[in-house]
């Protein structure tokens, strides 16, 4: 992870028990503590934890009111309003969700559904790697944990800063995916494909122009990353659309996996396309549920010349 420390992720160093971390260390206990709460208390929790966020977090409220009022122009100011509110409570209902999934995860049983396995399974019928195009989900490793339950995968992720923060999250990943490749790892990511692994990767955020290229988003202009259409042609590997989601009454939630068929024109000749075909995907499939996505990100942020200021 870190050229500073030489920390390789998921290994414990002695310093760890240095007074400096005794406060994430408190902080994980606390947390292991609310992932044994019975859900009513989650919910309640979260709905009040949101509820705050969205009142004390300005600039964040500030971005998801935007993003939402850019990609959802039919929806009225009151309509705007109460779905902002709802990300946020999305958001805090995840971190439990995420933390059932890490320290509690028989909570899940019979809560669990998936549609289009089998796209999967054709994927990966001639034993080529599989690139599960995915969105950033409130659900965080909540959705991971449900897609493990029916198929083996990895994970695209960007190291913590702090290496004993790091090595907590790489360790309760490790019981979920089967493989973690640092978002710099490259060419990690395409060892891992060329071996015919299902590798969840998540191009639904603006890293600016010099990784992507101007393309349609709820037909707002959005700069859209490219990397997978590179790392589909070096592996010789597939697309796969993947989406997770909760459903039903909250107070006894269920939980969706949903697999969509392999999305054989990618890469084409024609980057623009491909950059507009997968925004497309991911657009169709966040109107599922609109309110489990990460809004308070800047999705809008860079605006070359020419293009309208969103935010």
């Amino acid at each position: 992870m870190s050229k500073k420390t030489n920390y390789q992720p998921g290994t414990f160093q002695w310093s760890f028990l240095l007074p400096q971390y005794w406060g994430i260390w408190m902080g994980i206990i606390f947390l292991m503590i609310l992932a044994i709460l019975p859900w009513a208390i989650q919910h309640r929790l979260a709905t009040f934890l949101g509820q705050i966020a969205f009142n004390k977090l300005k600039s964040r409220r500030h971005t998801t009111l935007r993003n939402l009022e850019v990609c959802f122009p039919e929806w009225t100011a009151e309509q705007l309003q109460e779905h902002a509110k709802q990300v946020f409570v999305d958001q805090m209902l995840g971190i439990f969700e995420t933390l059932n999934a890490w320290y509690c995860p028989q909570w899940f049983k019979d809560r669990v559904s998936i549609e289009g396995l089998e796209h999967l399974h054709h994927a990966q019928a001639d034993g080529k790697g599989v690139l599960l195009l995915g969105t950033h989900s409130t659900l965080l490793d909540a959705g991971g944990y449900l897609c493990s339950q029916y198929f083996e995968l990895g994970v695209v992720y960007r190291p913590q800063n702090n290496p004993l923060l790091d090595m907590l999250i790489y360790r309760c990943r490790a019981t979920i995916y089967d493989h973690q490749i640092d978002h710099d790892d490259m060419r990690g990511l395409i060892r891992n494909l060329k071996k015919g692994h299902a590798i969840w990767y998540s191009p639904d955020q603006d890293y600016g122009l010099k990784q992507g290229i101007m393309a349609p988003f709820f037909d707002v202009p959005a700069a859209t990353v490219t990397a997978h259409r590179r790392l589909l042609k070096m592996s010789k590997s597939v697309a796969v659309p993947l989406y997770f989601y909760r459903d039903g009454d909250i107070k006894d939630p269920r939980y969706h996996v949903l697999l969509e068929p392999m999305v054989a024109s990618i890469p084409s000749d024609n980057e623009l396309e491909d950059a507009t075909l997968v925004n497309k995907i991911i657009e169709n499939q966040l109107r599922i549920a609109p309110t489990q996505y990460m809004w308070f990100h800047r999705r809008f942020k860079t605006r070359p010349e020419g293009y309208e200021e969103i935010y």
